[in-house]
């Protein structure tokens, strides 16, 4: 799996908010209404401190009358009933916004994690990459709602109270321009400089609490066997505790900058009433023009303390919504090529024609110039030492990995250029470890074709001898099977897991000795039905015990990666001192065992 690449403060900040702009420019109308309503919402506050002035100007007068304190009155009234209907125009456009963008993100998040690699799979835990999505499909509401509804109005309220005030009087427009700029640098620069490294490491550990509680629930029943409770409890515990060190630190840097920016805000004030007074005291500005500045000051307050607010929630809200961003800028590992085609897979005849394979970072290629032909409807089983090739020689058939060199054909086609999809929806697997979803067996055993009928779901069970285990469950097919399957036994999983291969109908079989780890009469029923299974398609079996590989019509024998016997059993039991007659030797009998120790 590709790590995230180290970046700053800044460079988050700026690649979260075209992360979010992109999805903005989608609904472009619905942001547009967002940002149209709050901003003129919000100059519509900006002139009520005006009408302020002018009422108290006209009651010094007396002017109660056209043009004096009763005008004023209702100018303000007629200001606030504005700022409440734009308002709730913006808050009501912003609903359905947040709400569709949240759910593209997830989808697409999902989507994209769906089709990375095996290899990225199997470096990641789910649980973190739950917690990846959920957290930051969250923050990008909070981000909607602290651009849009937040920070957009406190800009125009600073440039509109700036130059209405810098319009009457210059001097106290420079006044509040640097102070606002100050202000504004100051909370921008604590929170990208300051608070974002922090943040990030602690939403890193809350990260890896989701992968460690995911890990030890999902495997819990390993957890039970070794009683093993209190050393994960253990080991939580301490991957809590740095979290709690981590998140402890940056809630007080957030404690330390707000007081920072108060102190700054009390400082801009004093400076504003100051610079009024001083005027007033020149004659250059009347008793309602004070009253204007302290109003409008009153007003600007308000949202400059709340920027701060505001600014570390934006900065939250991208450290959250980081981890998910990253999800969509690293490679699928395994992409379909430009000019990928489905493939139709007839007769099911595959050739490695001169493969060379490595895996990512290993110097030595695991295959070289490999070359191999299976003819259509050939059973062939895979043995050898773990490690040979056995496993990578299956996933090279199933592209889930793509070869250095060379290609790997099925029915004369080329799988690089076949899209996956079409690809492994036309093999059928049976692995030695099943894994069910937590759902119903009909959903598990349909998972292979969606449109499968009860009738066809239930014929494909009976072929694969689990029809009967299964109609003795209190809800028959209905019966959920928890979580990977953990209500069923392994010849049940098995079972199902034929049934599904049944189902599939595929031209190619994959299977990855299912029977090696059950009871006999599981394995007796489970090697009647793949015997049924194989008939009529191209069928390669990874064989850990040779008894499953003997009736076979050719056993490849794989050692580092290279093919060092091909035959049928007979063939290769006559070779003198050969590899595959030793490992038969020795699983028949002929080595020690452990009842003879």
């Amino acid at each position: 799996m590709s790590k995230p690449k180290s970046r700053d403060g800044a460079a988050v900040l700026r690649t979260v908010l075209a992360f979010t702009f992109q999805h903005w420019r989608r609904r472009w109308w619905l942001a547009a209404a967002v940002a149209i309503g709050q901003s003129l919402a919000t100059v519509t506050e900006i002139f009520v401190p005006l009408f302020v002035g002018h009422l108290v100007d006209a009651l010094g007068r007396g002017a109660a009358g056209h043009g004096g304190a009763f005008d004023a009155f209702l100018a303000i009234v007629a200001l606030g009933a504005a700022m409440v209907v734009l308002r709730h125009l913006s808050w009501w456009a912003i609903v359905p916004l947040s709400l569709r963008i949240m759910r593209d993100i997830a989808n697409e998040a999902f989507q994209r994690v769906q089709r990375f690699s095996t290899d990225w799979h199997a470096n990641a835990f789910s649980g973190s990459t739950v917690r990846k999505i959920t957290r930051g499909m969250w923050a990008l509401d909070s981000l909607d709602d602290t651009l849009l509804l937040a920070l957009l109005p406190s800009l125009v309220v600073l440039v509109g109270t700036v130059l209405l005030l810098g319009a009457h009087w210059p001097v106290m427009g420079l006044v509040m321009g640097l102070g606002a700029i100050a202000y504004v640098a100051l909370t921008v620069t604590l929170a990208t400089k300051v608070i974002a490294p922090a943040s990030r490491l602690s939403n890193q550990w809350d990260t890896k609490i989701g992968g460690v509680l995911a890990d030890a629930i999902g495997t819990n029943a390993v957890v039970k066997a070794f009683g093993a409770e209190a050393r994960e409890e253990q080991r939580l515990g301490w991957i809590v505790s740095k979290w709690q060190r981590r998140t402890r630190r940056t809630w007080m840097l957030f404690t330390y900058a707000g007081t920072a920016q108060l102190t700054l805000l009390w400082a801009v004030r004093a400076a504003l009433t100051g610079t009024a007074l001083w005027l007033w005291w020149q004659g250059r500005a009347s008793a309602g023009d004070v009253a204007y500045v302290l109003t409008t000051y009153l007003v600007v307050h308000g949202y400059l303390r709340e920027i701060g607010q505001y600014v570390h929630q934006l900065q939250r809200a991208v450290n959250e919504m980081e981890e998910l961003v990253d999800i969509h800028d690293q490679p699928l590992g395994i992409e379909d090529a430009p000019d990928a085609k489905p493939i139709r897979i007839e007769e099911g005849a595959i050739r490695f024609d001169h493969v060379t394979f490595r895996y990512g970072g290993h110097a030595t290629p695991l295959y070289e110039a490999l070359d191999v032909t299976i003819p259509a409807g050939q059973r062939v089983g895979l043995v050898g030492p773990s490690g040979s090739g056995k496993t990578t020689f299956v996933k090279l058939i199933q592209r889930l990995y793509d070869v250095t060199e060379g290609r790997v054909t099925i029915d004369g086609q080329d799988v690089g250029h076949a899209t996956q999809a079409s690809l492994r929806s036309q093999i059928a697997i049976v692995p030695q470890e099943p894994i069910l979803f937590h759902r119903s067996l009909a959903e598990n055993i349909g998972y292979a074709r969606p449109d499968a009928t009860q009738a066809e779901i239930e014929r494909a069970a009976k072929l694969a001898n689990a029809h009967d285990f299964i109609t003795k469950l209190p809800k028959g097919y209905r019966t959920p099977v928890g979580e990977r399957g953990v209500k069923l036994s392994g010849g049940e999983r098995q079972r199902v897991a034929l049934a599904r291969a049944f189902l599939a109908d595929a031209p190619i079989l994959i299977l990855d000795e299912a029977t090696s780890s059950l009871d006999s009469e599981s394995e007796a029923a489970i090697t009647e039905a793949m015997a049924r299974l194989m008939v009529g398609r191209t069928t390669v079996i990874i064989a850990h015990r040779l008894s499953t590989v003997r009736a076979l019509d050719r056993i490849l024998v794989f050692d580092a990666g290279r093919i060092v016997e091909d035959g049928d059993h007979a063939e290769l039991l006559g070779i003198e001192n050969g590899r595959y007659r030793r490992l038969f030797e020795r699983q028949s009998g002929s080595e020690p065992t452990l009842a003879s120790l």
